[in-house]
Protein backbone atom coordinates (compact mmCIF):
# COMPACT_ATOMS: atom_id res chain seq x y z
CA UNK A 1 0.00 0.00 0.00
CA UNK A 2 0.97 3.52 -0.56
CA UNK A 3 2.26 5.65 2.15
CA UNK A 4 1.14 8.99 1.42
CA UNK A 5 0.87 12.80 3.07
CA UNK A 6 -2.22 13.60 3.87
CA UNK A 7 -2.50 16.94 1.96
CA UNK A 8 -1.79 14.73 -0.96
CA UNK A 9 -4.76 12.37 -0.55
CA UNK A 10 -7.32 15.25 -0.13
CA UNK A 11 -8.51 16.53 -3.57
CA UNK A 12 -12.10 17.59 -2.33
CA UNK A 13 -12.08 21.09 -0.60
CA UNK A 14 -13.29 20.77 3.47
CA UNK A 15 -16.01 22.75 4.03
CA UNK A 16 -15.90 26.23 5.47
CA UNK A 17 -18.27 25.88 8.35
CA UNK A 18 -16.48 24.82 11.63
CA UNK A 19 -19.95 23.11 12.70
CA UNK A 20 -21.36 20.26 10.26
CA UNK A 21 -23.80 17.24 9.85
CA UNK A 22 -20.73 15.21 10.58
CA UNK A 23 -20.15 16.59 13.99
CA UNK A 24 -23.70 16.70 14.53
CA UNK A 25 -23.90 12.75 14.03
CA UNK A 26 -20.49 12.37 16.14
CA UNK A 27 -22.24 14.11 19.12
CA UNK A 28 -25.03 12.31 18.55
CA UNK A 29 -23.06 8.65 18.48
CA UNK A 30 -21.09 10.31 21.73
CA UNK A 31 -24.64 10.34 23.41
CA UNK A 32 -25.58 7.03 22.19
CA UNK A 33 -22.54 5.50 24.17
CA UNK A 34 -23.06 7.13 27.28
CA UNK A 35 -26.37 6.53 27.39
CA UNK A 36 -26.34 2.76 26.89
CA UNK A 37 -23.04 2.18 29.17
CA UNK A 38 -24.32 4.10 31.66
CA UNK A 39 -27.67 1.51 31.46
CA UNK A 40 -25.14 -1.27 31.76
CA UNK A 41 -23.43 -0.13 34.58
CA UNK A 42 -26.26 0.67 36.71
CA UNK A 43 -26.71 -2.72 37.79
CA UNK A 44 -22.80 -2.62 39.16
CA UNK A 45 -23.80 0.06 41.66
CA UNK A 46 -27.94 -0.96 41.73
CA UNK A 47 -26.80 -4.50 43.13
CA UNK A 48 -25.10 -3.26 45.63
CA UNK A 49 -28.03 -1.02 47.09
CA UNK A 50 -30.69 -3.92 45.82
CA UNK A 51 -28.79 -5.98 48.68
CA UNK A 52 -28.55 -3.32 51.24
CA UNK A 53 -30.80 -2.80 53.95
CA UNK A 54 -32.38 0.62 53.30
CA UNK A 55 -34.51 3.15 56.08
CA UNK A 56 -36.90 4.32 53.18
CA UNK A 57 -38.92 0.59 52.67
CA UNK A 58 -37.72 -0.15 49.45
CA UNK A 59 -37.65 -3.76 48.71
CA UNK A 60 -34.08 -5.32 49.65
CA UNK A 61 -33.23 -8.87 48.08
CA UNK A 62 -30.78 -9.97 51.39
CA UNK A 63 -30.90 -13.32 49.80
CA UNK A 64 -28.99 -12.98 47.21
CA UNK A 65 -25.57 -14.20 47.38
CA UNK A 66 -22.79 -13.78 46.10
CA UNK A 67 -23.19 -16.38 42.95
CA UNK A 68 -26.92 -14.83 42.13
CA UNK A 69 -24.98 -11.06 42.11
CA UNK A 70 -22.81 -12.13 39.56
CA UNK A 71 -25.11 -14.15 37.84
CA UNK A 72 -27.08 -11.31 37.24
CA UNK A 73 -23.85 -9.03 36.88
CA UNK A 74 -23.05 -11.50 33.93
CA UNK A 75 -26.38 -11.71 32.10
CA UNK A 76 -26.19 -8.97 30.16
CA UNK A 77 -23.50 -10.64 28.26
CA UNK A 78 -25.55 -13.67 27.48
CA UNK A 79 -27.68 -11.43 25.19
CA UNK A 80 -24.85 -9.25 24.17
CA UNK A 81 -23.08 -11.88 22.05
CA UNK A 82 -25.74 -13.29 20.34
CA UNK A 83 -26.51 -10.82 18.13
CA UNK A 84 -23.15 -9.10 17.17
CA UNK A 85 -22.06 -10.80 14.00
CA UNK A 86 -25.97 -10.68 12.39
CA UNK A 87 -26.11 -6.69 13.07
CA UNK A 88 -22.23 -6.19 11.29
CA UNK A 89 -23.21 -7.70 8.77
CA UNK A 90 -27.09 -6.11 8.34
CA UNK A 91 -25.56 -2.61 9.16
CA UNK A 92 -22.61 -3.20 6.79
CA UNK A 93 -25.15 -4.27 4.41
CA UNK A 94 -28.06 -1.72 5.29
CA UNK A 95 -26.82 0.94 7.09
CA UNK A 96 -27.23 1.21 10.98
CA UNK A 97 -29.24 4.40 11.82
CA UNK A 98 -32.55 1.55 12.74
CA UNK A 99 -30.57 -0.64 14.60
CA UNK A 100 -29.21 1.79 16.90
CA UNK A 101 -32.87 2.95 16.69
CA UNK A 102 -34.16 -0.66 18.38
CA UNK A 103 -30.88 -0.93 20.55
CA UNK A 104 -31.63 2.25 22.31
CA UNK A 105 -35.33 2.11 22.38
CA UNK A 106 -35.58 -1.10 23.61
CA UNK A 107 -33.14 -0.57 26.46
CA UNK A 108 -35.15 1.73 27.67
CA UNK A 109 -38.09 -0.08 27.55
CA UNK A 110 -36.77 -2.45 29.75
CA UNK A 111 -34.71 -0.16 32.08
CA UNK A 112 -38.40 1.17 33.08
CA UNK A 113 -39.54 -2.47 34.13
CA UNK A 114 -36.88 -3.78 35.80
CA UNK A 115 -37.61 -2.19 38.97
CA UNK A 116 -41.44 -4.09 38.72
CA UNK A 117 -39.60 -7.50 37.28
CA UNK A 118 -37.35 -7.47 40.32
CA UNK A 119 -40.03 -7.07 42.71
CA UNK A 120 -42.36 -9.61 40.99
CA UNK A 121 -40.23 -12.05 39.65
CA UNK A 122 -36.73 -12.07 42.12
CA UNK A 123 -33.57 -12.70 40.58
CA UNK A 124 -34.55 -14.49 37.61
CA UNK A 125 -36.95 -11.65 35.75
CA UNK A 126 -34.38 -9.18 36.60
CA UNK A 127 -31.72 -11.73 35.04
CA UNK A 128 -34.34 -11.93 31.85
CA UNK A 129 -34.33 -8.47 31.95
CA UNK A 130 -30.94 -8.38 31.76
CA UNK A 131 -30.14 -10.54 29.27
CA UNK A 132 -32.72 -8.88 26.50
CA UNK A 133 -30.92 -5.64 27.21
CA UNK A 134 -28.09 -7.06 26.22
CA UNK A 135 -29.64 -8.88 23.35
CA UNK A 136 -30.36 -5.11 21.68
CA UNK A 137 -27.36 -3.51 22.86
CA UNK A 138 -25.47 -6.13 20.73
CA UNK A 139 -26.69 -4.01 17.65
CA UNK A 140 -25.10 -1.04 18.92
CA UNK A 141 -21.97 -0.95 18.71
CA UNK A 142 -21.36 -2.72 15.16
CA UNK A 143 -24.16 -0.47 13.37
CA UNK A 144 -22.08 2.32 15.73
CA UNK A 145 -18.74 1.65 14.32
CA UNK A 146 -20.26 1.30 10.35
CA UNK A 147 -22.08 4.56 10.91
CA UNK A 148 -18.87 5.94 12.39
CA UNK A 149 -16.62 4.55 9.12
CA UNK A 150 -19.15 6.40 6.92
CA UNK A 151 -19.60 9.72 8.47
CA UNK A 152 -15.66 10.53 9.77
CA UNK A 153 -12.93 11.50 6.93
CA UNK A 154 -9.29 9.85 7.71
CA UNK A 155 -7.91 12.86 8.68
CA UNK A 156 -10.92 13.31 11.90
CA UNK A 157 -10.75 9.58 12.23
CA UNK A 158 -8.89 9.70 15.73
CA UNK A 159 -10.40 12.88 17.29
CA UNK A 160 -13.76 12.19 16.73
CA UNK A 161 -13.40 8.28 16.94
CA UNK A 162 -12.49 8.91 20.19
CA UNK A 163 -15.05 11.46 21.28
CA UNK A 164 -17.38 8.69 20.13
CA UNK A 165 -15.85 5.88 22.09
CA UNK A 166 -15.44 7.92 25.04
CA UNK A 167 -19.23 8.66 25.18
CA UNK A 168 -18.82 5.12 27.14
CA UNK A 169 -16.79 6.51 30.22
CA UNK A 170 -19.15 9.41 30.50
CA UNK A 171 -21.64 7.36 31.07
CA UNK A 172 -19.62 5.25 33.99
CA UNK A 173 -18.78 8.49 35.21
CA UNK A 174 -21.98 9.60 35.59
CA UNK A 175 -23.93 6.33 37.00
CA UNK A 176 -21.59 5.56 39.23
CA UNK A 177 -21.61 9.63 40.46
CA UNK A 178 -25.48 9.28 40.36
CA UNK A 179 -26.46 5.67 41.30
CA UNK A 180 -25.17 5.80 44.91
CA UNK A 181 -26.81 9.39 45.23
CA UNK A 182 -30.02 8.42 44.02
CA UNK A 183 -30.02 4.47 45.72
CA UNK A 184 -29.46 6.51 48.95
CA UNK A 185 -31.99 9.07 48.52
CA UNK A 186 -36.10 8.71 48.94
CA UNK A 187 -36.44 7.44 45.61
CA UNK A 188 -34.36 4.19 46.55
CA UNK A 189 -32.86 1.70 44.22
CA UNK A 190 -35.64 1.65 41.32
CA UNK A 191 -34.64 5.31 40.45
CA UNK A 192 -31.41 4.25 39.02
CA UNK A 193 -32.76 2.57 36.73
CA UNK A 194 -35.77 5.02 35.99
CA UNK A 195 -33.72 7.30 35.18
CA UNK A 196 -31.46 5.52 32.84
CA UNK A 197 -34.40 4.48 30.93
CA UNK A 198 -35.74 7.77 30.13
CA UNK A 199 -32.42 8.81 29.08
CA UNK A 200 -32.57 6.52 26.65
CA UNK A 201 -35.90 6.88 25.23
CA UNK A 202 -34.62 10.85 24.82
CA UNK A 203 -32.14 9.66 22.39
CA UNK A 204 -34.20 7.54 20.61
CA UNK A 205 -36.58 10.28 19.67
CA UNK A 206 -33.28 12.99 18.82
CA UNK A 207 -32.09 9.93 16.93
CA UNK A 208 -34.98 9.50 14.73
CA UNK A 209 -35.12 13.27 13.79
CA UNK A 210 -31.52 13.65 12.95
CA UNK A 211 -29.44 10.57 12.69
CA UNK A 212 -28.63 8.70 9.42
CA UNK A 213 -26.33 5.52 8.53
CA UNK A 214 -24.76 7.69 5.84
CA UNK A 215 -24.18 11.11 4.47
CA UNK A 216 -25.78 10.38 0.86
CA UNK A 217 -29.59 9.39 3.11
CA UNK A 218 -28.71 12.40 5.26
CA UNK A 219 -31.25 15.29 4.34
CA UNK A 220 -29.61 17.61 6.68
CA UNK A 221 -25.84 17.68 5.05
CA UNK A 222 -25.13 19.85 2.16
CA UNK A 223 -23.64 18.69 -0.54
CA UNK A 224 -20.08 20.33 -0.47
CA UNK A 225 -20.16 18.38 3.33
CA UNK A 226 -21.84 15.00 1.52
CA UNK A 227 -18.85 15.35 -1.49
CA UNK A 228 -15.72 16.03 1.55
CA UNK A 229 -16.57 13.32 3.68
CA UNK A 230 -17.43 10.42 1.01
CA UNK A 231 -14.01 10.81 -0.84
CA UNK A 232 -11.89 11.02 2.58
CA UNK A 233 -13.70 8.57 4.18
CA UNK A 234 -12.62 5.74 2.30
CA UNK A 235 -15.58 3.66 2.11
CA UNK A 236 -18.66 3.18 -0.63
CA UNK A 237 -21.53 4.95 0.35
CA UNK A 238 -23.95 1.84 1.72
CA UNK A 239 -27.17 3.62 0.36
CA UNK A 240 -25.56 3.28 -3.50
CA UNK A 241 -24.28 -0.01 -3.39
CA UNK A 242 -24.59 -3.25 -1.91
CA UNK A 243 -21.16 -4.98 -1.25
CA UNK A 244 -20.88 -8.13 -0.37
CA UNK A 245 -19.17 -9.48 2.50
CA UNK A 246 -15.38 -11.09 2.09
CA UNK A 247 -15.65 -13.67 4.85
CA UNK A 248 -12.81 -15.06 3.55
CA UNK A 249 -10.79 -12.23 3.18
CA UNK A 250 -11.34 -11.03 6.72
CA UNK A 251 -11.47 -14.62 8.68
CA UNK A 252 -7.50 -15.16 6.91
CA UNK A 253 -6.49 -11.87 7.73
CA UNK A 254 -3.81 -11.90 10.72
CA UNK A 255 -4.30 -7.97 11.38
CA UNK A 256 -7.69 -9.22 11.88
CA UNK A 257 -7.16 -11.75 14.18
CA UNK A 258 -4.61 -9.25 16.14
CA UNK A 259 -7.44 -7.14 16.34
CA UNK A 260 -9.95 -10.18 17.66
CA UNK A 261 -7.85 -10.51 20.80
CA UNK A 262 -6.73 -7.49 22.04
CA UNK A 263 -10.23 -7.13 22.23
CA UNK A 264 -11.24 -9.80 24.22
CA UNK A 265 -8.27 -9.12 26.76
CA UNK A 266 -9.56 -5.85 26.87
CA UNK A 267 -12.86 -6.65 27.74
CA UNK A 268 -11.94 -9.10 30.47
CA UNK A 269 -9.71 -6.78 32.28
CA UNK A 270 -11.76 -3.63 31.55
CA UNK A 271 -15.45 -5.56 32.81
CA UNK A 272 -13.46 -7.33 35.93
CA UNK A 273 -13.16 -3.50 37.27
CA UNK A 274 -16.31 -1.95 35.94
CA UNK A 275 -18.63 -5.04 37.41
CA UNK A 276 -16.91 -5.73 40.58
CA UNK A 277 -15.29 -2.10 41.30
CA UNK A 278 -18.10 -1.14 43.94
CA UNK A 279 -18.15 -4.35 45.42
CA UNK A 280 -14.34 -4.78 46.52
CA UNK A 281 -14.62 -1.26 47.32
CA UNK A 282 -17.24 -2.21 49.72
CA UNK A 283 -15.98 -5.55 51.31
CA UNK A 284 -12.01 -4.50 51.23
CA UNK A 285 -11.82 -1.48 51.57
CA UNK A 286 -14.70 -0.80 53.57
CA UNK A 287 -16.45 2.02 51.79
CA UNK A 288 -20.21 2.71 52.50
CA UNK A 289 -22.59 3.02 49.43
CA UNK A 290 -22.46 6.67 48.82
CA UNK A 291 -19.20 7.08 48.39
CA UNK A 292 -18.41 4.18 46.75
CA UNK A 293 -20.02 5.24 43.83
CA UNK A 294 -17.93 8.27 44.15
CA UNK A 295 -14.96 6.67 44.46
CA UNK A 296 -15.81 4.00 41.67
CA UNK A 297 -16.11 6.93 39.71
CA UNK A 298 -12.84 8.49 39.88
CA UNK A 299 -10.83 6.18 37.72
CA UNK A 300 -13.26 6.22 34.92
CA UNK A 301 -12.99 10.17 34.51
CA UNK A 302 -9.26 9.89 34.14
CA UNK A 303 -9.93 7.25 31.76
CA UNK A 304 -12.05 9.72 30.20
CA UNK A 305 -10.02 12.75 30.56
CA UNK A 306 -6.65 10.86 28.88
CA UNK A 307 -8.37 9.43 26.72
CA UNK A 308 -8.75 12.67 24.30
CA UNK A 309 -5.28 13.65 25.28
CA UNK A 310 -4.24 10.27 23.82
CA UNK A 311 -6.27 11.05 21.15
CA UNK A 312 -4.45 14.53 20.24
CA UNK A 313 -0.90 13.00 20.86
CA UNK A 314 -1.54 10.37 18.41
CA UNK A 315 -2.99 12.76 15.91
CA UNK A 316 0.13 15.25 16.44
CA UNK A 317 2.38 12.71 16.16
CA UNK A 318 1.33 10.97 12.92
CA UNK A 319 0.23 14.41 11.20
CA UNK A 320 3.75 15.48 11.90
CA UNK A 321 4.67 12.42 10.51
CA UNK A 322 6.86 11.90 13.76
CA UNK A 323 5.34 7.89 13.33
CA UNK A 324 3.62 5.95 11.12
CA UNK A 325 0.01 5.44 11.83
CA UNK A 326 0.63 1.59 12.35
CA UNK A 327 3.60 2.49 15.02
CA UNK A 328 0.74 4.96 16.53
CA UNK A 329 -1.52 1.68 17.04
CA UNK A 330 0.92 0.02 18.85
CA UNK A 331 2.07 2.49 21.04
CA UNK A 332 -1.48 3.54 22.38
CA UNK A 333 -2.99 0.09 22.36
CA UNK A 334 0.52 -0.86 24.28
CA UNK A 335 0.00 1.57 26.78
CA UNK A 336 -3.91 0.42 27.48
CA UNK A 337 -2.96 -2.87 27.92
CA UNK A 338 0.51 -3.35 29.59
CA UNK A 339 0.08 -0.27 31.38
CA UNK A 340 -3.00 -1.14 33.58
CA UNK A 341 -1.22 -4.39 33.67
CA UNK A 342 1.71 -3.13 35.39
CA UNK A 343 -0.96 -0.92 37.55
CA UNK A 344 -2.52 -3.85 38.70
CA UNK A 345 0.24 -6.15 39.93
CA UNK A 346 0.63 -3.34 41.80
CA UNK A 347 -2.41 -2.83 43.43
CA UNK A 348 -2.89 -6.98 44.22
CA UNK A 349 -0.36 -6.67 46.61
CA UNK A 350 -1.66 -3.89 48.55
CA UNK A 351 -2.69 -3.86 51.97
CA UNK A 352 -6.09 -4.60 52.51
CA UNK A 353 -7.54 -1.51 54.04
CA UNK A 354 -5.11 1.24 52.51
CA UNK A 355 -7.85 2.82 50.71
CA UNK A 356 -5.85 6.16 49.42
CA UNK A 357 -3.53 4.05 47.58
CA UNK A 358 -6.20 1.82 45.77
CA UNK A 359 -7.85 5.06 44.66
CA UNK A 360 -4.56 5.92 43.28
CA UNK A 361 -3.57 2.76 41.42
CA UNK A 362 -7.47 1.67 40.01
CA UNK A 363 -7.36 5.75 38.64
CA UNK A 364 -3.99 5.24 36.42
CA UNK A 365 -5.08 1.66 35.36
CA UNK A 366 -8.19 3.12 34.02
CA UNK A 367 -6.48 5.96 32.46
CA UNK A 368 -4.22 4.36 30.59
CA UNK A 369 -6.43 2.11 29.22
CA UNK A 370 -7.92 4.86 27.88
CA UNK A 371 -5.08 4.99 24.76
CA UNK A 372 -7.46 2.04 23.56
CA UNK A 373 -9.27 4.17 21.92
CA UNK A 374 -6.75 4.96 19.22
CA UNK A 375 -5.45 1.59 19.44
CA UNK A 376 -7.42 -1.44 18.25
CA UNK A 377 -10.71 0.03 18.65
CA UNK A 378 -9.90 1.86 15.12
CA UNK A 379 -8.11 -0.58 13.50
CA UNK A 380 -11.26 -2.40 12.10
CA UNK A 381 -11.64 0.72 10.29
CA UNK A 382 -8.03 0.97 9.36
CA UNK A 383 -8.21 -2.52 7.31
CA UNK A 384 -11.67 -1.75 6.07
CA UNK A 385 -13.64 1.14 6.18
CA UNK A 386 -16.54 -0.69 3.82
CA UNK A 387 -16.58 -3.82 6.25
CA UNK A 388 -15.76 -1.98 9.66
CA UNK A 389 -19.22 -2.98 11.19
CA UNK A 390 -19.18 -6.52 9.76
CA UNK A 391 -15.42 -6.74 11.60
CA UNK A 392 -16.83 -4.79 14.97
CA UNK A 393 -19.52 -7.35 15.28
CA UNK A 394 -17.28 -10.02 14.94
CA UNK A 395 -14.46 -9.29 17.39
CA UNK A 396 -17.34 -7.26 19.74
CA UNK A 397 -19.19 -10.55 20.11
CA UNK A 398 -16.25 -13.02 20.68
CA UNK A 399 -14.72 -10.29 23.08
CA UNK A 400 -18.36 -10.56 24.72
CA UNK A 401 -17.65 -13.87 26.20
CA UNK A 402 -14.40 -12.66 27.93
CA UNK A 403 -17.32 -10.38 29.84
CA UNK A 404 -19.23 -12.45 30.83
CA UNK A 405 -16.53 -14.41 32.14
CA UNK A 406 -15.18 -11.42 33.94
CA UNK A 407 -17.97 -11.37 36.69
CA UNK A 408 -18.49 -15.33 36.96
CA UNK A 409 -14.53 -15.86 37.58
CA UNK A 410 -14.88 -13.70 40.78
CA UNK A 411 -17.24 -15.42 41.41
CA UNK A 412 -15.59 -18.85 41.17
CA UNK A 413 -12.05 -17.34 42.14
CA UNK A 414 -13.40 -15.36 45.35
CA UNK A 415 -14.27 -17.43 48.23
CA UNK A 416 -14.10 -14.66 50.52
CA UNK A 417 -14.99 -11.25 49.30
CA UNK A 418 -13.24 -9.72 52.40
CA UNK A 419 -10.25 -11.09 51.42
CA UNK A 420 -7.54 -8.98 49.31
CA UNK A 421 -5.63 -12.43 48.78
CA UNK A 422 -8.78 -13.50 46.75
CA UNK A 423 -9.25 -10.61 44.77
CA UNK A 424 -5.39 -10.71 43.82
CA UNK A 425 -6.30 -14.17 41.93
CA UNK A 426 -8.62 -12.12 39.88
CA UNK A 427 -6.39 -9.21 38.72
CA UNK A 428 -3.63 -11.81 38.20
CA UNK A 429 -5.95 -13.49 35.63
CA UNK A 430 -6.61 -10.08 34.31
CA UNK A 431 -2.37 -8.40 34.26
CA UNK A 432 -1.77 -12.36 31.61
CA UNK A 433 -4.55 -11.31 29.29
CA UNK A 434 -4.04 -7.86 28.75
CA UNK A 435 -0.33 -9.11 28.49
CA UNK A 436 -0.84 -11.81 26.13
CA UNK A 437 -3.32 -9.84 23.67
CA UNK A 438 -1.49 -6.58 23.16
CA UNK A 439 1.63 -9.26 22.46
CA UNK A 440 -0.27 -10.29 19.55
CA UNK A 441 -1.36 -7.08 18.44
CA UNK A 442 2.30 -5.71 18.88
CA UNK A 443 3.55 -8.34 16.24
CA UNK A 444 0.58 -8.52 13.43
CA UNK A 445 -1.39 -5.51 13.60
CA UNK A 446 -1.51 -3.16 10.06
CA UNK A 447 -2.53 0.19 9.23
CA UNK A 448 -2.92 -0.63 5.68
CA UNK A 449 -6.38 -0.68 3.80
CA UNK A 450 -6.75 -4.64 2.62
CA UNK A 451 -7.33 -5.70 -0.86
CA UNK A 452 -10.88 -7.07 -0.02
CA UNK A 453 -12.10 -3.68 1.44
CA UNK A 454 -13.68 -3.03 -2.16
CA UNK A 455 -15.23 -5.50 -4.53
CA UNK A 456 -14.00 -7.03 -7.37
CA UNK A 457 -14.22 -4.94 -10.50
CA UNK A 458 -15.83 -5.35 -12.99
CA UNK A 459 -15.18 -6.73 -16.28
CA UNK A 460 -13.23 -4.09 -18.39
CA UNK A 461 -15.01 -1.77 -21.64
CA UNK A 462 -12.23 -1.46 -24.27
CA UNK A 463 -9.49 -1.89 -21.81
CA UNK A 464 -10.68 1.14 -19.97
CA UNK A 465 -12.34 1.36 -16.26
CA UNK A 466 -15.37 2.93 -15.79
CA UNK A 467 -15.18 6.30 -13.68
CA UNK A 468 -16.56 5.20 -10.54
CA UNK A 469 -13.84 1.87 -10.59
CA UNK A 470 -11.22 4.84 -11.21
CA UNK A 471 -12.08 6.80 -8.18
CA UNK A 472 -12.23 3.29 -5.98
CA UNK A 473 -8.81 2.53 -7.20
CA UNK A 474 -7.72 6.00 -6.92
CA UNK A 475 -9.08 6.25 -3.02
CA UNK A 476 -7.88 2.50 -1.96
CA UNK A 477 -4.50 3.39 -2.88
CA UNK A 478 -4.48 7.37 -1.40
CA UNK A 479 -5.88 5.89 1.70
CA UNK A 480 -3.56 3.14 2.39
CA UNK A 481 -1.57 3.76 5.09
CA UNK A 482 -4.00 6.38 6.58
CA UNK A 483 -2.36 9.82 7.91
CA UNK A 484 -4.62 11.67 10.10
Amino acid sequence: MVDCDPTEMTTVPKPGRLLGMRHVMACLMFLGTTVSYATRVSMSVGIVAMTSNNSYGHPVFTHWTRSIQDTILSSFFWGYIVLQIPAGYIAGRFGGKYLMLISMATTGVVNLLLPIAAVKGDYMAVCACRIVMGLVQGLLYPSLHGVLGHWVPVTERSRLGTFVYAGAQLGTIVELLTSGVLAASPWGWPSVFYVAGICCIVWSVLWVILGDSTPGSSRWISKEERNYIEYNAGSNDIGHEKIPTPWKGILTCLPFWAILLAHCGQNLGFWTLLTELPSYMKNVLNVDIKENGQLSALPYVAMYILSFFFSWLADFLVNRKIIKLVTSRKIFNTIAQWGPAVALLGLSYLPAGNLSLAVIILTVTCGLNGAHYVGFMLSHIDLSPNHASTMMGFTNGIGAIFSILAPLSVSFVVEDETSAADWRKVFFISVAFYFLANLFYLLFISADIQPWNEPKPKALEDGVKKSDEKNADEKSKNMGEHKF
